[in-house]
């Protein structure tokens, strides 16, 4: 029997409405494996997936936010290719920001971003976020329905980030506006610019005045802490780096927690009687929210290149080889999550183990965020309703259901979701 045409992930429309499918199909060509769309390697298996990821001292993550995709703008020469990679680092999309850091420069600012996102400190802001999320719902609420993902869970997360951070009220609703416009990350609509830097861009001189502001007058905030942080070694920040670690705080957050928001909603009324078990027991949201984390994901995948050669598994893997470590795949891999691991099972064993947010020293510093806005405005929402359904004019009836994803090849997650809410 012939093999089906290998579908591109990084364009193919039908990838991007069900990613999954093109996974499984993946899946016995092994753990492990040589794209022909691509010149690199998908990693689909879930202990494979966490060796890279723990494993930064063979793989940089210089190429994460320009993707497997991009080529290497250098011929790898020998066994190892570090300084070449540090060397070409302008080349890299996104190559000055925190998420694409190594070694040192990495472990310093993530330092700065480990001491902010503190329990106490999202406890703090646990008033803002809770009065804000319950206002936005019983808006809502009396008019009988609404749009979720851009009419509430963009705004709201912005909006708490923005609290969180101190930036102030009248500049939020114009960076609402700008993110809102911009190309998203990872686009499949745009294959020669995938992610647009403009919207950081444009929000960098703002940002650049909050922390001149708080360093002549410090106050409670994040940009606070910032402006007055110093790196484990004693040394002090550049502002240009602190500038851009705000923007990229700020903006890092706003899909993937809107993401979660929309793909949550989406089993919490189409599951069979998931509705009204977590009606009656507020305890299981959490539960909810980490099998949702692993079954739909706000990141798909996430990218690495070798920096030397090395091993994985039995696979050998040459410095300079780029590799998509498929998180969306890996959290439905039957080694690790058993036969029935494309279904959603409330309290299933280990779910926390799940690598929805990475895993090692790159993983997602904003998750505790992100679960508890999540959790609090799902709450707000079960308070004000007393029935939450997804529009079947706009989506069709549960098992047939019609949705538009965002057209990107590392967000999973809705461009948008018709609710009809009734009130108690």
């Amino acid at each position: 029997m012939t093999q089906p045409k290998e579908r591109d992930y990084f364009t193919d429309p039908t990838v991007l409405m069900d990613p999954y499918q093109y996974f499984e199909e993946m899946r016995p060509r092994g753990p492990i494996c040589q794209l022909e769309t691509h010149d690199c390697l998908l990693v689909s298996g879930f202990q494979e997936c966490v060796e890279i990821l723990r494993n930064p001292t063979d793989f940089s993550s210089l190429n994460s936010l320009a993707s497997s995709a991009f080529p290497l703008p250098f011929e790898p020469q020998g066994d190892d290719i570090n300084q070449a990679l540090e060397a070409n680092r302008d080349k890299y999309v996104g190559g000055d920001l925190v998420v694409t850091f190594d070694d040192l420069r990495h472990t310093n600012v993530r330092s700065l971003i480990s001491r902010m996102f503190t329990p106490s400190r999202l406890k703090a802001n646990e008033v803002f976020m809770q009065s804000y999320a319950d206002e936005m719902v019983r808006g809502v609420v009396e008019q009988g329905g609404c749009e979720l993902v851009n009419q509430i869970a963009t705004p709201y997360v912005t909006m708490v980030i923005a609290d969180l951070l101190g930036v102030p009220p009248a500049d939020r609703a114009l960076f609402e506006e700008h993110i809102a416009q911009g190309q998203t990350v990872g686009s499949i609509e745009n294959p020669d610019s995938p992610t647009d830097m403009s919207t950081l861009e444009f929000m960098g001189g703002f940002f650049y005045r909050y922390l001149e502001e708080r360093a002549a007058n410090p106050g409670s905030d994040l940009l606070s802490e910032l402006i007055t942080t110093q790196y484990p070694d004693g040394a002090t920040p550049d502002i240009l780096e602190l500038v851009k670690l705000a923007v990229f705080m700020f903006a890092a957050g706003q899909d993937t927690s809107a993401k979660l928001l929309g793909n949550a909603m989406r089993y919490i009324v189409d599951v069979p009687g998931l509705q009204q078990q977590l009606r009656e027991d507020r305890k299981l949201i959490p539960w909810m929210i980490e099998e949702v984390l692993r079954l739909e994901g706000s990141s798909k995948a996430t990218h690495r290149v070798a920096r030397r050669d090395t091993m994985v598994g039995e696979v050998k893997i040459p410095a300079g080889k780029q590799v998509i470590v498929a998180l969306a795949a890996a959290n439905r891999d039957p080694r690790r999550w058993g036969d029935d691991a494309s279904e959603f099972k409330l309290k299933r064993p280990g779910i926390r183990e799940h690598i929805a947010f990475g895993r090692g020293s790159h993983t997602c510093a904003g998750a505790p965020l992100a679960r508890a806005e999540v959790t609090t405005i799902l709450n707000c929402f079960f308070d004000h309703t007393s029935s939450i359904k997804i529009s079947t004019e706009k989506h069709g009836e549960p098992g047939a259901r019609q949705y538009q994803f965002e057209p990107s090849f590392i967000i999973r997650g809705l461009d948008n979701l018709y609710l009809q809410l009734e009130g108690h």
